[in-house]
């Protein structure tokens, strides 16, 4: 987001120290408040002058009348890009380790956002790892018995699934080689997507008399790949929620409770940030920019973590528009590089 031409450097200065007073009291933000902040040195009408401007702009608003201002949303929107252009220079070094290494990715998860809503006080989710766009590498057919065949399907990120094939007849090894050939030469690295009816009529055809064969394969890996679609989300620290006046004197509150018990709408986020074209960063929403439509009173920080290839989760963040940004996108860097490290397929060091 490009900074507005019409703010001077002190608007922003003054802009920032309303956000950074709000976030720590809730309280709307007065220009003797203001005033008394050492490096500002400006006056209460000099000060309340910027303010009615930055009003003007629609970047504060005061919630009623003789009191004291607070961010807009689209304060909130420019204070986060402004926050998140300094960081990117300045990325988290890894401190104390937030998370102890498992080979078991439920426990490290469920850790993971028990950790986060203790860390921030607010509430918080990991998906596990998904496809984001699966593909095929491999297929290796082999004979179980007289009536049976296995198929080993590996996907993009190593995935293995073995799936048993009634075919009704022993297949001959070199019958089984030629339909290995096919299959791997047709399919190998091929996007799940792309498989398409078109594809498949063709490879039974090459198939010849074995083309039912192939139909059973192509029907098992469709079948995989619906199981690998099933997504299973942590969560944590949903009660924090009540914690902040704005959110827990509303209908919203138990909104979001409900949300986190039902876990639709979280999945809803998950695909939404996984589908972003830069899902490696961190994002933030702030009020009606959440996809999550009862989170529209919060905002919402998420970030993609990587488990080898292809395998992306997100981890998630939900609190007041008046969170504590800074710290929140630092601890969540944190953790995703954990995360990143210690599923890395090739860890360095």
């Amino acid at each position: 987001m490009a900074v507005d031409t019409s703010l001077s450097e002190r608007k922003l200065i003054i802009l920032k120290a309303i956000i950074q007073n709000y976030l720590e009291t809730g309280e709307p933000v007065g220009s003797r408040t203001l005033s008394k902040y050492t490096d500002l040195n400006l006056s209460s009408a000099t000060i309340r002058n910027e303010m009615a401007d930055l009003e003007d702009l629609g970047y504060i608003f005061q919630p009623h009348t003789s009191a004291g201002r607070i961010p807009s949303d689209k304060g909130y929107r420019l204070y986060v890009d402004l926050l998140m252009e300094e960081k990117e220079q300045d990325i988290a070094k890894r401190e104390n380790a937030m998370l102890e290494k498992t080979d078991k990715v439920e426990k490290v998860l469920q850790q993971a956002a028990r950790v986060l809503a203790t860390n921030t006080n607010y509430a918080t989710m990991v998906s596990s790892p998904i496809n984001n766009r699966n593909t095929l590498k491999f297929i290796q057919l082999s004979q179980v018995d007289a009536e049976q065949i296995v198929a080993v399907i590996v996907l993009g990120g190593n995935v293995i699934k073995n799936k048993i094939i009634e075919v009704g007849e022993m297949l001959s090894n070199e019958n089984l080689l030629k339909l290995n050939m096919l299959l791997n030469t047709t399919l190998n690295g091929l996007p799940i997507d792309q498989i398409t009816l078109g594809l498949i009529a063709r490879l039974k055809e090459q198939a010849g008399i074995h083309s039912e064969v192939v139909g059973h394969v192509l029907d098992a890996v469709a079948d995989t790949i619906h199981v690998e679609d099933d997504m299973k989300i942590y969560t944590s620290g949903a009660t924090n929620i009540f914690k902040y006046p704005e959110l827990s004197d509303k209908q919203s509150a138990q909104e979001i409770i409900s949300a986190f018990e039902e876990k639709q709408q979280l999945a809803d986020l998950v695909t939404e940030t996984l589908a972003s074209e830069d899902n490696h960063g961190i994002q933030v929403y702030i009020g009606d920019e959440t996809p999550v439509k009862t989170m529209k009173d919060c905002s919402v920080v998420t970030a993609t973590y990587e488990l080898g290839e292809g395998m992306k989760g997100t981890i998630g963040i939900i609190g007041p528009k008046r969170m504590d940004y800074e710290h929140v996108m630092k601890t969540l860097k944190i953790l995703q590089g954990e995360l990143d490290a210690i599923y890395n397929k090739d860890p360095k060091g």
